[in-house]
């Protein structure tokens, strides 16, 4: 368990999800991220140049990206110093929280900001030399979709919708059930839409993209969010013959990035909006599954991370996941022994999700723990659980003390 890492309240901004194709799909995903942060300092008035350390977040090439951290850093105006490039697909955020946490624990750091980002739109098409090839024909990956569609694991080989459906299976759920669940998330997430978009005010911080040499857009709300009614989702067919999981229950690739600080106590209060909140980084967790099973992973993951801060499930106030299916927060509640639809004592994806809003991969888990952040502080504090899955059939977890 940790001690000393805290992140101050307000210390932490998400630009708004589009999903892919929409009005951030030609933006640079490094540039775009280090302004949108730069940007932010000074709404704040904060000095980036207190940082000492930069970890950045992502997981979809782009042009130039062999300079990631350092350019980012430079472009949010932290100009003097170094970081590193974190890729650890979905739960790349979390990953680079607690990296930040266990440097400012063991004192490598005083005051490191993470930055995640990525970009689905148009992502790379790569062509990788084959010497051996006939004529030296080149070997070309489509980034984004091929890594999609085939674990290149020894005895994997699955597309990632049939892991889920695999846990589905295991688990005994039905569409029926997938359909329920999937309708009460999106009834969340307008949650976060009343009064004018009260709670996605408290921390989404607007993205600038150029329309022309003169002319700039702000985007300054979540694009491509699918209505979604009961009857609809029943009328869905499978995408897999025999399956349970339809287009409306899986998310689908978007495009964003967001950013978080970690520093010590003292800073922390120094920073914070208001000094009374303390928000603390406690444990991470980390898990792989069977081959093949993905969507299962975030429950040994989340068990490590509550077991490394102390805690029990009965003791944890707001639960939020990384669900690119709806079958991780069915099996998740089923393995955890709590309720999928929350409680009045528990809270589960409250406000939102990434199965409704979208799956940027790098800054994914990073917007859903800042969500769980602000609805805990809302709720006069409490433990708050972050779990998610990630490709290769792994986990991650996180969980944060508010008081």
């Amino acid at each position: 368990m940790l001690t000393n890492a805290y992140i101050p309240y307000k210390g932490y901004f998400s630009s708004p999800f589009c999903r892919w194709q929409g009005s951030l799909a030609n933006e640079h995903g490094v540039t775009l991220a280090g302004a949108t942060a730069g940007r932010w300092f000074a709404d704040k008035n904060w000095d980036p140049k207190m940082f000492d350390y930069l970890i950045f977040g992502m997981t979809i090439g782009q042009r130039q990206w062999f300079y990631a951290s350092p350019w980012a850093a430079a472009l949010m105006g932290a100009t003097g110093i170094p970081g590193v490039t974190l890729s650890q697909a979905c739960t790349t955020s979390a990953t680079c929280i607690f990296q930040a946490a266990m440097g400012v624990e063991n004192g490598l750091y005083q005051n490191c900001f993470t930055l995640m980002a990525d970009r689905c739109s148009n992502g790379p098409h790569t062509i990788w030399p084959n010497p051996n090839g006939p004529g030296a024909e080149v070997i070309s990956e489509n980034w984004v979709m091929d890594n999609f569609n085939s674990d290149p694991s020894p005895g994997a080989g699955k597309r990632m919708i049939e892991t889920a459906e695999n846990v589905g299976k295991e688990g005994g759920f039905t569409k029926e059930q997938c359909d329920d669940l999937t309708f009460r998330r999106y009834e969340q997430y307008l949650m976060a839409l009343d009064n004018d978009r009260a709670f996605q005010k408290e921390y989404m911080f607007p993205a600038e993209i150029r329309l022309s040499r003169k002319k700039t857009k702000l985007v300054e709300a979540d694009e491509g969010i699918m209505p979604t009614t009961k009857e609809g989702l029943a009328a869905l067919r499978p995408m897999i013959p025999d399956g349970i999981l339809t287009f409306g229950s899986q998310t689908h690739p978007a495009d964003g990035n967001c950013g978080l600080t970690v520093t010590t106590m003292d800073k922390a209060k120094e920073l914070s909006a208001d000094p009374s909140v303390t928000i603390q980084v406690l444990s991470y967790g980390y898990s792989r599954e069977r081959p093949g099973y993905m969507a299962a992973a975030p429950v040994p993951a989340s068990r490590m991370a509550l077991e490394n801060a102390g805690l029990k499930i009965e003791d944890i106030s707001t639960i939020k996941t990384h669900n690119p299916f709806i079958v991780n927060d069915l099996y998740f509640a089923k393995e955890m022994g709590v309720d999928p639809f929350g409680t009045d004592d528990l809270a589960f994806n409250n406000y939102g999700c990434s199965m409704i809003y979208g799956h940027p991969q790098g800054p994914t888990a990073g917007r859903i723990i800042i969500e769980g952040i602000e609805e805990t502080v809302a709720k006069g504090g409490g433990y708050f659980l972050w779990g998610g899955c990630a490709a290769g059939d792994t986990g991650g977890a996180i969980v944060i003390k508010v008081g």
